[in-house]
C-alpha cells in the first residue's frame, strides 16, 4: 500500500486536516426519519425498525434480554475470556474510583456559607455496538464510570443478529456488572427510545457510548432533552515517532486503528523521514495476515499519512493542531514530552504501550473525544454521570454587610425587583436591630 506523505510546512498539511471524513447531512434524513417513526409508534417502531435494520424480529416479549439469554452466553464464552474480563474490570474501577469528588461547604468570616455537592444522575442509558461483532469492552467503559458515580439505574441497548439474539461476550460483559436491564435494540432507534422513552423503556437523564454516524446524528438530535457523553466521529491515532522508534510497532498501531472503519485515520508524525519507507513495507508486511487487511488498507490510503516536521518539537506541534483521539509517544523519553503536549483524548508513553491496551485493559476510559475536539473535550469519566448543585447559605449578618453590593449590581442590570429582593431584607434586618 502507499501512504500519503505531506511536508509539515506545505499546504498539503492544511488540506488533509480540512477532508470531510463524512457528510453528515447525507445521513440526516434517514434518521430524521427514524426520528418520527418512534415518535408515533414508540415500542412498535422499535420492532419495525430492528427488522428494517438488523434482520431481526423483535416484540415486547423479547425486546428485553431474559436471565435464561444470559446464562446461555456464560455457556458460550471461555473461562479465559472471564479471568480477562473481570482483572480489566477491577483496572477500570480502580482508575475511575480515583476520579470521585467530595462535595463540599465552606464558611467565611461572615457566617455566610458556600459549597457544591455532587450528585450521581438517577437514570442512564448506555449504547454499546453490536450486531454480527463483540465489543464487550463498551460495555465496561460506559458503565463502571457511571456505577462508581452511584448511578441507580442503568439501561444498557445493542442491536442484535438476524435471530434476535445479542453477542454473549457483550451480555456476559454486562452480567459481570450485575447490569439487568438489557434490551435488544441499536442504532439511531435505539438513542430516541432512550431519550424520549415508550411503553417498555423508560426515558433516562443521559445517553453513553459510541456508535455509528447514525448514532451520532440521533444523540446531536435528542441533546438538550437528555445529556450526552460526546458526538463521537471515525476514529484515529497519531504517532509522534522518533529515529530510534521500532518501525514494526508503528505499522501495528497504525493497522489497530485503521481496522475500526475505512473512515478511521492513521498518521505518523516524525522528523525521520528514513522511517517512513521502514513503517511502510512493515505495514506492507503485516497486512498479510490480518482477518480486516482489506478495510486496513483502503482506510491507510484514503486517511492514512505520514507526516515529516523538521523538529521533534515541530512534531509535538502539528499534534496539538490535530487533536488526536489517540496520541502515541513512541519516543526515547516519552514524558519529556509531556508538557508539549496539550491537545488529546488519551496519551500512550513509550514503546511498550500500544493504544490496544488502553482500549481495553488499563483503566482509562476509551470513550474519547475525536476529530479534534481533544481541543475542548474530555475523555468519558465519573464526572459525566455526575451533576453538580450550588450550595449558598447567608448569615443575617452576611446579607446586611454584602446588600448594598448586591442591590447595586442588579440596579445596574435594571433588574430593580431583584435590588428589591435584598432591599427589604436589609430594612427588616434594620428594623430589628432599633430599640
Amino acid at each position: 500500500m502507499k501512504i500519503k506523505r505531506i511536508d509539515a510546512h506545505s499546504a498539503e498539511l492544511s488540506s488533509f486536516l480540512q477532508q470531510s471524513q463524512a457528510d453528515m447531512k447525507l445521513y440526516q434524513d434517514r434518521v430524521d426519519e427514524i426520528a418520527a417513526i418512534i415518535r408515533e409508534k414508540g415500542d412498535a417502531g422499535i420492532f419495525e425498525l430492528t427488522h428494517r435494520f438488523d434482520g431481526a424480529r423483535i416484540d415486547q416479549d423479547s425486546l428485553l434480554v431474559t436471565d435464561e439469554e444470559i446464562e446461555a452466553a456464560y455457556e458460550q464464552v471461555d473461562d479465559e475470556f472471564i479471568l480477562a474480563l473481570r482483572a480489566a474490570i477491577d483496572n477500570i474501577d480502580l482508575f475511575h474510583s480515583r476520579q470521585l469528588r467530595n462535595s463540599w461547604m465552606e464558611p467565611d468570616a461572615k457566617g455566610n456559607i458556600t459549597g457544591q455537592i455532587f450528585r450521581p444522575l438517577q437514570r442512564v442509558g448506555i449504547y454499546v455496538p453490536g450486531g454480527t461483532a463483540a465489543y464487550p469492552s463498551s460495555v465496561l467503559m460506559n458503565a463502571i464510570p457511571a456505577q462508581v458515580a452511584g448511578v441507580d439505574e442503568i439501561a444498557m441497548v445493542s442491536p442484535p443478529d438476524k435471530d434476535g439474539r445479542m453477542n454473549p461476550y457483550t451480555l456476559v460483559a454486562a452480567a459481570e456488572l450485575d447490569i439487568s436491564e438489557i434490551y435488544k435494540m441499536g442504532g439511531a432507534q435505539a438513542i430516541f427510545a432512550l431519550a424520549w422513552g415508550t411503553e417498555i423503556v423508560p426515558k433516562v437523564d443521559l445517553i453513553s457510548g459510541p456508535g455509528n454516524i447514525y448514532v451520532t446524528l440521533a444523540k446531536k438530535a435528542v441533546y438538550g432533552e437528555v445529556n450526552i457523553d460526546m458526538l463521537a466521529g471515525p476514529s484515529e491515532i497519531l504517532i509522534i515517532a522518533d529515529k530510534e522508534a521500532d518501525p514494526a510497532y508503528i505499522a501495528a498501531d497504525l493497522m489497530s486503528q485503521a481496522e475500526h472503519d475505512v473512515l478511521a485515520r492513521s498518521i505518523l508524525v516524525t522528523d525521520e523521514e528514513s522511517l517512513f519507507d521502514r513503517v511502510e513495507a512493515e505495514l506492507n508486511k503485516q497486512v498479510k495476515d490480518l482477518s480486516r487487511r482489506e478495510m486496513i488498507v483502503e482506510s491507510l490510503e484514503k486517511n492514512g499519512a505520514f507526516i515529516l516536521t523538521e523538529t521533534m518539537y515541530d512534531a509535538c506541534q502539528v499534534s496539538n493542531l490535530i487533536a488526536p483521539e489517540h496520541l502515541e509517544l513512541m519516543v526515547g523519553h516519552p514524558f519529556d514530552y509531556l508538557n508539549r503536549i496539550h491537545n488529546a483524548g488519551a496519551i500512550f508513553m513509550g514503546s511498550n504501550t500500544p493504544e490496544a491496551a488502553g482500549d481495553y485493559y488499563a483503566g482509562p476510559n476509551h470513550i474519547l473525544p475525536t476529530g479534534g475536539t481533544a481541543r475542548f473535550y474530555s475523555p468519558v469519566t465519573v464526572d459525566t454521570f455526575t451533576k453538580i448543585s450550588s450550595i449558598i447559605y447567608y448569615s443575617r449578618e452576611g446579607m446586611e454587610e454584602d446588600a448594598d453590593d448586591i442591590i447595586k449590581l442588579a440596579e445596574v442590570e435594571g433588574l430593580t425587583a431583584h435590588a428589591h429582593s435584598v432591599r427589604i431584607r436589609k430594612e427588616k434586618i434594620n428594623e430589628r436591630k432599633r430599640p
